[in-house]
């Protein structure tokens, strides 16, 4: 198994990683201010430059001598940031000069050994770049002169960059289904993770946001491998954001990406939130199995919310999530816990099903005949046959003599009929329209 390369922006407050960040990404996603400390969280974007992908973080200002609070956190943060890239952009201001709190970060990214690189940003004019040579003192290299604010020399960075990346990165093998226990902070997945476990394996915590890193955990369940990650899951944008929108972190993509089936933990209590819809629409946009599992069920009133209506809400306001069972249980007392494992091997199964095409067909002509796609604008759509193509998701391929008239009411109706037949529980579909005369 692959993935993509990091690369990080590290470095003091307020010498324009974020900015550097939003010129690299060519959109403002990282919150801007002339006040130190925005950036509190790591950001993440998915990024492309010569034709090389990668990931790029925006991290918060670097204190590694704080004591307080927020840069403590900031500095925790900034270190995971640093222990799962590939290459870091060491950003300092030329303007103001290299202060003694670089020379202490500088300490810090030699002894990581990783691959970095040295940014010397504000540099607003070209007959400037020649005088930036102050930064060698870091012992870090020679530094490229930016202008993160008005794009000076950011190509030429990128340009360096896309070199240095290696286009893919090899993961370390594991034997097992891969499971991402996934979901919002606070929602209990490392109580769980634990549970299943039965020992306190990782940190439990009432703080949103306590798992900093994900970490694999290799289980045998009666002669069956499975390998459970638990995700950092999500994070806030920044403290300041005012619409207060939640973006996926690294970790949870990565680790959807990387998995065959993702538990979505979701609050009993709350019930559905946006947030959740999100997590379970990127899940199934990856084609990954999904279990939406209800947690701290023991602490719901039932005479006010009741598994009926999880159910409903899901058919109403989530359809597209209608494929995935629901699980309702309580880490904290263990209800339930035990059915998650085997539900997770029986959507693991599902997703490598593949149905035969002449059964396939015996049961879809069938159902097309009683409810044919509506004629457009006087022509005639026939759908000849259907055949599966792919597993791991399933991929159905229909062919018809007016692909492009097909309605994506029609192909909901397709899909519907394909899992009344033949299960697919927890597995996204995927329909393909082919033309044929």
């Amino acid at each position: 198994m692959m993935r993509l390369p990091i690369v990080a922006i590290i470095g003091r407050p307020n010498v324009g990683k974020s900015t550097l960040f939003n010129r690299i990404i060519k959109r403002k996603k990282a919150v801007v201010a002339e006040e130190p400390g925005i950036t509190r969280d790591r950001n993440y974007f998915l990024t492309s430059w010569n034709r090389r992908n990668f990931y790029i973080v925006d991290t918060g200002g670097l204190d590694p001598t704080s004591k307080e609070q927020i840069p403590r956190l900031v500095k925790a943060q900034t270190e995971i940031a640093i222990l799962e890239s590939d290459l870091i952009l060491f950003l300092v201001d030329y303007k103001v000069g290299l202060q003694s709190l670089e020379l202490e970060i500088a300490k810090l990214l030699h002894k990581t050994q990783k691959r970095v690189i040295l940014v010397a940003n504000k540099v607003d004019k070209p007959e400037q770049a020649d005088q930036v040579h102050e930064a060698k003192k870091l012992g870090l290299g020679d530094p490229f002169a930016v202008s993160a604010l008005n794009g000076l020399g950011v190509a030429e960075l990128l340009d360096y960059i896309a070199q240095e990346l290696p286009e893919e990165i090899a993961l370390p093998a594991t034997e097992g289904i891969r499971v991402a226990v996934i979901g919002r902070p606070n929602v209990g997945k490392s109580s769980f993770v634990n549970a299943i476990l039965g020992q306190e394996k990782l940190i439990v915590s009432e703080i949103p946001g306590t798992t900093r890193d994900s970490i694999d955990t290799q289980i045998d369940l009666k002669g069956e491998k499975f390998v459970l990650v638990d995700t950092a899951g999500l994070r806030h944008k920044s403290k300041v954001s005012l619409d207060l929108e939640y973006y996926i972190s690294l970790r949870t993509q990565r680790a959807v990406k990387e998995c065959d089936v993702a538990i979505l933990v979701v609050e009993g209590p709350q019930g559905l939130v946006k947030q959740d819809l999100k997590i379970g629409e990127q899940v199934k946009e990856a084609g990954k199995g999904l279990i939406i599992l209800v947690n701290k069920w023991d602490l719901v009133d039932h005479s006010s919310i009741t598994t009926e209506q999880y159910v409903d809400f899901i058919d109403q306001k989530a359809s597209f999530l209608q494929f995935a069972p629901l699980l309702f249980v309580s880490a904290k007392t263990g209800q339930r816990i035990s059915r998650a494992l085997p539900l997770v091997s029986k959507v693991h199964q599902e997703r490598q099903k593949r149905i035969d095409t002449s059964k396939l067909n015996e049961k879809l002509r069938a159902e097309i005949e009683r409810n044919p796609p509506a004629a457009v604008k006087g022509k005639y759509i026939k759908i000849f046959y259907v055949t599966q193509v792919d597993t791991q998701p399933p991929e159905f391929l229909f062919f018809s003599n007016h692909p492009e008239l097909i309605t994506e009411s029609y192909l909901r109706f397709l899909e519907q009929k394909i899992r009344n037949h033949f299960g697919f529980e927890g597995v996204s579909l995927r329909l393909k329209l082919r033309k044929r005369q």
